[in-house]
């Protein structure tokens, strides 16, 4: 009932004996597959998995895009038939599936990045055999089917048996949880407008709000209701990520029949054309990486350990934005990003190539996108497309596709705005850059073509003629291969050194800007794109700030973090350019420091003062220990050798370069 307050009612209290009740069973179905390729070779494996862990990363653009099979078997799970259902759910299956059991199609899905569901309750028997058909194949109707990064085949997230009453919140609706819970903050009070979607019978729904010691703090009842929470504690970005947990309770004949708890943040935002993002009515520049769910050899089948160690290392360099590109991520991942207070730009894989056939699929996943996180306080944006325009066919089916999307976006979700990501050569003036309620360019200016100081002309001339128009760089990036060194860097030549000193420049120019709503590195981290040949490795995207194994932290990576991070330390780039052929050379040490003593073979050189960038001239020895030193405490030391020829390994072999377009 809308209205109700946040009273304690005698309800609450007199069902709370049902509470430790455990009211959904679930059954993961993670081991004991068998899958077969298109030549008939089957093979054991386990869940997550991916047939282009390696093929979908050695180049070539040759990696198998077919239709593979998986199948197991699994008992009848035990339950009551009277009064319980039951469902399989599949958290990620690349890129669409046909799911049979016991010899019967009973669902199909396209699109690889979303939650779905289907109930197997009459089709059980004591020993069931599940067989899935996964596809890839490249198509015209489910997206992506053309872009920079690889679309890996398989079952890569966790497959559920889900035991449920037959009075349960809805799970049949786009894979969503039967609960939608919007938290708005009014003063200091917050708001939680809480709905259910109920299937079969019940008599009430119960809500309560509990604070991090799990005490109940807040009650409602309702299919939808209001609950006030008074002084409400916010949700505060990287600085303090405060988070509720919302219980949603199903009564029916006096007992729970289901429970379905979510984690909500209480914050307010706002996009300002002029002074960027404010978080909670304060200023808050979004520092922003974008990231791939990619590994090394696993490619999306990767599991909470390697979401952890992503997290772990985005927090690190003092990143408090993500741009979750260019699809739905895995929900734990979401998860983190709410309880480490990272500001999410979320989209679907509408990207580079508009395709007519693809309607329905921008529909569906946009959907699913929506239902699926619409609970996270990180979200602050939905993206509704990504360089649509790099293939710009049948141009009016696909502005009319993106004011459609748009409109449903708003529709669904009235409390975020949109946005997109245009493309580096869809020029400002085009029809789809004014769609949305923000907009992103992913501008590459000093790496695809000469000349950084594109960026400052670029910003200066679309803020002077839209001074109202909310804009943001949704990508910016220069390859760096860890291997390749130059004492003179320049553009194209690959080397760690040219990728520190491209970043050096954009940090400053976005300082020149502060109109902009938010700025993200492309990428945290290289990623596979097995279209691509360039910095010679095959396959490979290096505009990472890590390497695709997350070993090597490049120098980029510590620029960044003495411009974000306020965990003081110290770090000396070039570790990796140990043999130089110059006498005269530069150290350059990044550092969140006010001050950074250099040390030669342990003999005082020089002490600088400054901020984020230190460079020091020195004279090589044969031999040269570097050590440096801040007043708090932080270290750093590298080996550099003076040699007379110059190692071959550190510059780029001349092969013919193949971006993916």
């Amino acid at each position: 009932m809308k209205g109700h307050k946040s009273t304690k009612f005698d309800l609450t209290n007199r069902k709370e004996s049902f509470r430790k009740r455990m009211v959904r069973k679930s059954e993961k179905l993670m081991t004991g597959w068998l899958f077969t390729s298109p030549d008939g070779n089957t093979k054991p494996v386990e869940l997550p998995h991916t047939w282009n862990g390696k093929d979908g990363q050695d180049g070539g653009n040759d990696y198998m895009r077919d239709q593979c099979i998986y199948q197991k078997t699994f008992a009848k799970p035990g339950f009551e038939e009277q009064t319980e259902c039951v469902y399989l759910e599949f958290a990620g299956v690349n890129a669409s599936c046909k799911v049979c059991l016991n010899g019967k199609e009973i669902t199909s899905h396209d699109g690889g990045y979303s939650t779905f569901r289907v109930e197997i309750t009459e089709q059980l028997q004591e020993e069931n055999e599940l067989v899935l058909y996964v596809d890839n194949k490249a198509g015209d109707k489910v997206y992506p089917q053309r872009a920079d990064f690889t679309f890996y085949g398989g079952i890569y997230r966790d497959v559920t048996i889900l035991t449920v009453s037959r009075s349960h919140f809805d799970l049949d609706y786009f894979g969503g949880p039967g609960i939608q819970l919007t938290p708005k903050v009014e003063g200091a009070e917050g708001v939680l407008t809480a709905q259910a979607y109920v299937t079969g019978a019940f008599e009430s729904v119960c809500w309560n709000v509990l604070d991090h010691t799990e005490a109940t703090i807040a009650c409602g009842e309702g299919t939808t209701c209001q609950i006030e929470i008074p002084k409400v504690h916010l949700w505060d970005g990287i600085s303090d990520p405060y988070l509720y947990t919302v219980r949603a309770e199903l009564f029916y004949d006096g007992k729970v029949t289901d429970r379905v708890e979510q984690k909500i943040g209480f914050r307010s935002y706002r996009f300002d054309p002029e002074q960027g993002f404010f978080l909670n009515g304060r200023s808050y520049p979004l520092h922003g990486v974008s990231r791939h769910q990619d590994w090394k050899e696993l490619g999306n089948a990767i599991t909470k350990e390697h979401h952890d160690k992503d997290m772990e290392l985005i927090r690190e360099v003092g990143a408090n934005s993500i741009r979750l590109a260019h699809y739905q991520h895995d929900q734990y991942f979401y998860d983190l990003c709410d309880q480490y207070g990272m500001v999410v730009w979320a989209e679907i894989p509408y990207i580079s190539e508009h395709l007519v056939n693809g309607r329905d699929n921008t529909v569906s996943q946009m959907k699913e996108l929506i239902i699926q996180n619409y609970h996270h306080a990180s979200i602050v944006t939905w993206g509704i497309s990504n360089e649509i325009t790099i293939k710009d066919k049948n141009r009016a089916d696909m502005l009319d596709n993106h004011h459609m999307l748009n409109d449903l976006v708003h529709e669904m979700d009235p409390s975020r705005p949109t946005t997109l990501a245009c493309y580096a050569m869809c020029m400002p003036t085009h029809k789809v850059v004014h769609i949305t309620d923000l907009v992103g360019y992913n501008l590459y200016l000093g790496w695809y073509v000469p000349f950084p100081w594109l960026n400052d002309l670029f910003l200066k001339g679309f803020h002077k003629i839209w001074p109202k128009r909310p804009l943001c760089y949704s990508e910016y990036g220069a390859e760096g291969m860890p291997n390749l060194h130059s004492e003179h860097p320049k553009r194209g030549d690959h080397t760690e050194e040219y990728q520190a000193v491209y970043h050096e420049y954009m940090l400053e120019c976005f300082k020149r800007h502060p109109f902009m709503w938010g700025t993200y590195v492309w990428n945290m981290f290289d990623f596979a794109a097995d279209a691509r040949d360039q910095g010679g490795e095959p396959g490979m995207n290096h505009k990472g700030l890590i390497t695709f194994d997350r070993k090597i932290k490049k120098d980029s990576f510590y620029l960044y973090k003495a411009y974000w991070s306020e965990e003081a330390f110290v770090h000396i780039c070039g570790r990796r350019y140990v043999d130089r052929t110059q006498k005269k050379s530069k150290i350059k040490v990044y550092s969140n420091c006010s001050s950074v003593a250099l040390y030669q073979n342990g003999k005082l050189a020089e002490e600088k003062q400054g901020a984020h960038i230190f460079e020091f001239s020195v004279v090589l020895e044969k031999e040269n220990t570097f050590e440096v030193r801040t007043k708090e405490g932080c270290t750093d030391q590298i080996q550099v050798r003076l040699v007379e020829i110059p190692n071959p390994a550190y510059k780029l072999k001349k092969t013919k370069s193949k971006n993916w377009v």
